[in-house]
């Protein structure tokens, strides 16, 4: 027994001395020894060099504390262009910080804005303050994302390319920050690159503040701070440099500057609490993790909430419950905490009901937080049921209340999206853009859904009787000998010159600046980049809604139109070679009304993709073997639609009967 007792005493001052060590995180010695004890428990071992600090959490931990105080707060979103090195800043800052940052999660760091559903909030303790970062979507399709994270943050880290410069995205997610009072800072990325110079780096300084100038910028906001980084080497300067010394190759420099120029949140603690739902995210323990900023009052776990939100007749009150859980993002990392307080952005879970733009508060509140103004959707597409004859063979979930589910489902996570019911279990979904809709596409075949898309089709306005569309701003950079393809092609598409130079630092490269109807730029991409011969970017941002501009030009042939449900043979394909580019390969099914390829000619041909006689050792030369989505959506006509599959994509008619294609056909078109 004295043995025992000997062991647990000596076990319970163990345990004291780790407590000791946690608290005194700066020590030489205890640091090794606690970051070894973390690495073990998550069973990976983290490099010292990447960490100065031993400040970690693990994905199950509980983060005990008072909640920081408003006036220690600093909320900030990274806001940029595409590719112009805001994910890979945000990886940089959490390194910096001393948060575990393992491989899998980095790698959702940097591919996330690729697919750009995503938005990505973290916290970071910056010796007595506290940072909320937000990483933003920088594609325009993307603005609803945008616009959500701009109503909960007071500062903005503004991130451009030193040496493209800013692009037309970067005009659109600035001029939302500007809206919304943000006083954004400037870091210019990118100027290790060779091509960079300090003259460079002041022409885009004068770029920026003209651009400020024009969006409308207040003083205060023209008053920004211009810092110089390389998100990818890891540092960050407030004078120019291309290497800095070796103490100085941190994000120090930039994290300071945010403390400087970002003010607090202006709130008060005093009052009933209140949050406005921001992003909204599901978990298969918790349920619905509901995602926002406070913005008055004091949150704790066990409170008692409701969901409200204000319609037509007043407030309605949405749900009632228990706040069962209270969390906020370290890292890459959920960790608990007991309670939270006004300016602060949390997570939490215990209602089932609310969706994002609803606010919640304590029982006794009835006022909603006013939502935040979204842009109106500018292109729809049509999902349906698949009813060709090849249905069921790929997909798990084929029936139209299938589909409905799942769309209203997205429409709840995502305010940018409108969907509305049609007849015959169809539903039109509403969007910012091709992308969007695109994403959301994929994302439904990955989840084994099958359907049929529509093309996409403008939403047009009437006002004081005339017809407007949205027209968008593209900017384009290619070689000089394909300047004169680019511009006739886009003249076709109603495509109006603005500005048009060489590019900055380029030899033989011109940028061009023009605004186009949205209609003309749906399904561009693709062509240009084969009339550029992949060495042309192109980027585009919705500018505003205009007089329509007219009918476009010839943008696309005709097709080749399958005739009766067969397998492909090679024979028959190599008949057809001279009447176009071919889509499908030998061994393919196809059925009546099918499109198997791109005709020569203006006009479609019903052709017979199998023949009697085959040959053996001959190749039928095709475009590809599936058209891919991004290219089927540009492609498809507005008699044709998109058959997705979990397996396949494939082109067809509308109406699969030759002779009710021929009587449409006879009809006028729009």
């Amino acid at each position: 027994m004295l043995q025992l007792g000997m062991i647990q005493l000596g076990m319970l001052q163990l345990g004291m001395r780790l407590r000791c060590c946690v608290r005194c995180r700066g020590s030489r010695i205890t640091g090794p020894l606690i970051r070894s004890l973390c690495s073990a428990a998550a069973g990976k071992s983290l490099s010292s060099s990447n960490y100065r600090k031993p400040y970690l959490f693990s994905r199950a931990s509980a983060f005990t504390r008072p909640f920081s105080s408003p006036t220690r707060l600093r909320n900030v979103a990274v806001i940029a262009h595409v590719d112009h090195g805001k994910t890979t800043l945000m990886d940089r800052l959490l390194r910096q910080c001393y948060l575990p940052v393992d491989e899998a999660m980095s790698e959702v760091l940097l591919l996330s804005q690729w697919y750009m559903m995503l938005d990505l909030v973290t916290s970071i303790s910056l010796k007595e303050n506290e940072l909320n970062m937000v990483d933003t979507p920088g594609h325009a399709d993307f603005g609803g994302e945008v616009e959500r994270v701009m109503g909960m943050v007071e500062g903005a880290v503004l991130v451009v390319d030193a040496g493209e410069g800013p692009l037309a995205q970067t005009k659109f997610v600035l001029a939302k920050a500007l809206k919304y009072g943000i006083r954004p800072l400037l870091l210019l990325n990118k100027v290790d690159w060779p091509s960079v110079t300090e003259e460079r780096c002041s022409e885009v300084e004068s770029l920026v503040f003209n651009l400020f100038d024009n969006l409308g910028a207040t003083e205060e906001q023209l008053e920004f701070p211009v810092l110089y980084a390389s998100a990818k080497e890891g540092w960050a300067s407030s004078t120019y440099t291309k290497n800095p010394p070796e103490d100085a190759r941190n994000m120090s420099e930039l994290l300071d500057a945010i403390i400087r120029h970002v003010r607090p949140p202006i709130t008060t603690l005093d009052a009933p609490f209140q949050m406005l739902v921001s992003m909204m995210e599901k978990d298969n323990y918790v349920g619905r993790i509901l995602t926002g900023r406070i913005y008055s009052g004091i949150l704790q776990v066990g409170d008692r909430v409701h969901g409200i939100h204000s319609t037509d007749s007043g407030t309605a009150k949405t749900e009632e419950g228990k706040l069962v859980k209270l969390m906020k993002k370290k890292g890459t990392s959920n960790v608990s905490i007991d309670s939270a307080g006004a300016g602060d952005i949390v997570s939490m879970a215990g209602l089932t009901s609310p969706v994002i733009g609803n606010s919640i508060a304590n029982v006794g509140v009835m006022t909603a937080l006013p939502t935040v103004d979204l842009d109106p959707p500018t292109i729809s597409m049509t999902f349906g049921v698949n009813d060709s004859p090849l249905v069921g063979r790929d997909g798990t979930f084929l029936t139209g209340k299938q589909i409905g589910d799942r769309l209203m489902a997205e429409s709840e996570r995502n305010l940018a999206l409108n969907v509305l019911p049609g007849l015959s279990d169809s539903y039109e979904v509403q969007g910012r853009g091709e992308l969007q809709l695109g994403i959301l596409i994929e994302n439904m075949r990955r989840e084994k859904f099958e359907l049929s898309v529509s093309p996409p089709k403008v939403m047009y306005k009437i006002e004081k009787g005339q017809k407007l569309e949205p027209i968008e701003e593209v900017t384009v950079e290619v070689n000089e000998e394909h300047v004169g393809l680019v511009m006739e092609a886009l003249s076709h598409r109603r495509g109006e010159i603005t500005d048009m130079g060489p590019v900055p630092g380029s030899v033989g490269r011109t940028r061009v600046c023009l605004t186009c109807p949205s209609r003309g730029l749906v399904g561009y991409r693709s062509v240009f980049n084969s009339d550029t011969r992949g060495s042309g970017f192109m980027h585009r941002a919705f500018l505003s809604y205009e007089k329509y501009r007219g009918p476009l030009g010839n943008v696309r042939k005709g097709v080749l139109v399958s005739m009766g449900y067969v397998t492909i043979t090679a024979y028959a394909l190599m008949s057809l070679e001279p009447r176009g580019i071919l889509f499908v390969k030998p061994g393919m099914e196809a059925y009546d009304g099918m499109i198997i390829g791109e005709h020569s000619r203006d006009t479609d041909l019903d052709v017979n993709p199998v023949r009697s006689k085959e040959l053996n050792n001959i190749r039928a030369a095709s475009k590809d073997e599936n058209m891919s989505l991004e290219e089927a959506i540009g492609y498809v006509a507005s008699d044709e639609l998109i058959e997705v599959t979990p397996n396949a994509i494939r082109l067809r008619k509308r109406y699969l009967d030759v002779n009710k294609r021929k009587t449409i056909s006879k009809r006028p078109m729009d």
